[in-house]
């Protein structure tokens, strides 16, 4: 079956997957504006640092592509494609607004940082306003094309760390059992994945005896999601509830863990998904290496260590409810949105719901970018120059 797919495109034209219906109703939505992309981010429709960075990207430069188009049919330029100062006063505060929908992804900010330095350097080097508009849309695009190419470099360097890794450590064997948190595949970027990429990768060239994940509650993107394109690839996988992780390295023999990251810091701290930081804590226990996969685009050397990170928190209502298909089964799916906990939990202290906590570095063994793969020195510090 081919792989799953979060965003498509066919000219201006923009869909994405709703990921809040899946793995049990498949629907497309059309994203018509930048207010459509912003609603859609804030509201995890789509999620994954790197794929709500490719669709704000888009958006907005299919919006702008839409104008230019429109121009074109007039025979005129519209008010703010006449300088390069109208295109920032235009264009800059959409950026900033998109940037707004979940601050945490340093993806999407480093994508409207890489749109916005696209519209001030033509200023700067005076190139024709209606250039310089074109040039933004074809960076908007760019940033979501590049994106399928680099987790493949990143699979494969992963991947292969982690096989040489166990023969470092004399494990008996050819294949390796890996865990992940959260969904970082298909559905999480513009196609193949970071962490999950890493384990296709593994599964690709025969060397991956079975992945294992967790629920990742209370949005439980891996065992909606995760499980999902795992069923899709046949990969041979086995959900575990979050607070079964210490369980699972007891009883089973998990070679490495292998996550994605929503931001790692210039000390190699990583903010990833909620119950990440578990994880590295119990792997740290059990002596098992833990991986942080992700592009370039999510390390922020701007910020020295993970206590500078800012963490969303998610409205208390989601931790409260679940959500999925009535059991046992209907053909098609009923699905529903039921509350598990009493009515009337205060908003504000009665539920703890960050979607974000942070890993410190030392329980971290590796970190891999689409440049490579940058591990503790002797001094136990990572120095990520060489993967940026």
């Amino acid at each position: 079956m081919a792989p799953l797919t979060s965003i498509r495109t066919e000219g201006n034209k923009i869909e994405i997957v709703d990921q809040l219906l899946l793995p049990h109703q498949v629907e497309w939505i059309p994203i018509n504006s930048v207010e459509d992309a912003y609603d859609a981010i804030k509201t995890m429709k789509i999620r994954g640092a790197p794929a709500i960075a490719s669709l704000a990207s888009l958006a907005i430069a299919s919006h702008i592509n839409e104008n230019l188009n429109a121009c074109e049919k007039l025979g005129m330029c519209l008010t703010f494609t006449q300088s390069n100062e109208a295109l920032i006063e235009y264009i800059q505060p959409k950026l900033d607004y998109l940037f707004t929908a979940r601050p945490t992804a340093v993806n999407l900010g480093a994508a409207m940082r890489r749109l916005s330095k696209v519209l001030h350097d033509a200023k700067e080097r005076e190139f024709p306003s209606m250039e310089t508009a074109h040039a933004f849309v074809a960076e908007g695009r760019a940033i979501a094309d590049e994106d399928v190419g680099r987790n493949k470099e990143m699979a494969k360097h992963g991947g292969e760390w982690v096989l040489e890794e166990a023969k470092r450590r004399g494990e008996q064997g050819e294949k390796v059992n890996v865990m992940t948190v959260c969904n970082t595949g298909s559905l999480a970027t513009s196609g193949y994945g970071t962490a999950l990429g890493l384990i296709t990768y593994l599964h690709e060239t025969g060397k991956l005896e079975r992945a294992f994940y967790t629920q990742s509650t209370p949005y439980h993107q891996g065992s909606r999601l995760t499980s999902f394109e795992l069923q899709t690839l046949g990969i041979p996988s086995t959900m575990l509830c979050d607070s079964m992780v210490g369980s699972l390295f007891q009883h089973r023999k998990v070679h490495a863990i292998a996550v994605g990251a929503d931001r790692v810091v210039r000390n190699g701290d990583t903010a990833n998904k909620v119950g990440t930081y578990n994880a590295a804590v119990l792997a740290a226990r059990h002596g098992i290496p833990f991986v942080v996969v992700a592009p370039i685009s999510t390390v922020d050397l701007d910020i020295a260590d993970g206590s500078q990170i800012p963490i969303e928190h998610r409205p208390s209502i989601e931790a409260q409810c679940a959500r999925g298909a009535l059991y046992p089964p209907t053909d098609p799916p009923q699905l529903a949105t039921v509350l598990i906990t009493p009515s009337g939990l205060d908003e504000k202290e009665g539920v703890y719901n960050p979607s974000f906590d942070v890993t410190p570095a030392e329980l971290i063994s590796a970190i891999v970018t689409e440049k490579g793969v940058a591990v503790r020195g002797e001094d136990g510090k990572f120095d990520l120059s060489g993967i940026v």
